[in-house]
Parts: structure tokens; sequence; C-alpha cells
């Protein structure tokens, strides 16, 4: 006999899934006229929002990625202009990842499309339900960490 905790848990987790493919689509549909990936919008959004600098190792953290694939994929911004590698004083050879001034348009028209698809998807979401999912996720994220 299974728990009830077990099947609901393991319904999360396939819907957790599911509600990370549509957001992938989504995200590449959003980002696609301005010559990104969903990919790339999860990097430029984790350095924008950060209020210390990140170095490769700390996005791949943020974004729960591998840090090969976070460092693939700067290196490409940075080839771009999107981003680019800063010193970093609080460790020699981990460098800061920064946006550029290209970058920061590019956020910035992400930002655009960015917060009315948000608004227009959690019209009807009560701002309690949110919150509660998000403690949830988090406190997920945190045991798995």
């Amino acid at each position: 006999m299974h728990s009830p905790k077990r099947v609901l848990f393991l319904d999360l987790v396939l819907s957790v899934f599911r509600l990370n493919g549509l957001l992938i689509s989504e995200g590449d549909a959003m980002t696609e006229k301005l010559g990104l990936t969903h990919a790339r919008w999860k990097v430029i959004g984790a350095i924008a929002l950060s209020s210390s600098g990140l170095t490769v190792p700390g996005i791949a953290r943020v974004l729960g990625q591998s840090r090969q694939a976070v460092q693939r994929i700067t290196d490409v911004m940075v080839d771009d202009g999107l981003l680019a590698y800063v010193p970093n004083p609080k460790h020699k050879r981990s460098l800061l990842v920064t946006l550029t001034e290209q970058g920061i348009d590019t956020y910035n028209m992400l930002r655009e499309v960015q917060d009315p698809w948000a608004i227009e998807n959690t019209e009807d979401i009560p701002i309690e339900e949110l919150e509660t999912a998000l403690r949830l996720v988090r406190r997920l994220i945190k045991k798995f960490n």
C-alpha cells in the first residue's frame, strides 16, 4: 500500500518536471526575438538579480546546473558581448561574471517581455498561494542541495 504523502510527493515531482518543460518552451518563445534562448535568459537573470556578483560556480548553484554547462554558456555570451569576466576581490582565480552594457540592454528588453508575461500568468493566483509554493520549492531545494 502506498502512503498518501508518497503519492502526493511523486505527483508533485512529475508536475514540477512538466512545469520545467513548459517554462523552457515559454522562455524560448519569449526570448527568441531577442536572439536568446531560455538558457541565456536564466544566466542573464541570475546575474542581474545577484546583489554581490556571481562566479560561474555561483551561477551553476543558483540554476541547479553543472559548472561545466554554465561555463560553456557564459563563454559564448562573453564572446557575444553580453557578459564580461572581471576580477573577483574575494578570490583571485574565480572571476566574477557581469553584464556588459549590451547585456544590461538585453536584460532590460527581457524585462519588457517578461514582466507582462509574469503578471498575465499569475492574475488568477492569490499572492498567498505563490508565497506558499515558493516556500515549498525552496525547502525542497535546500533538502536536496
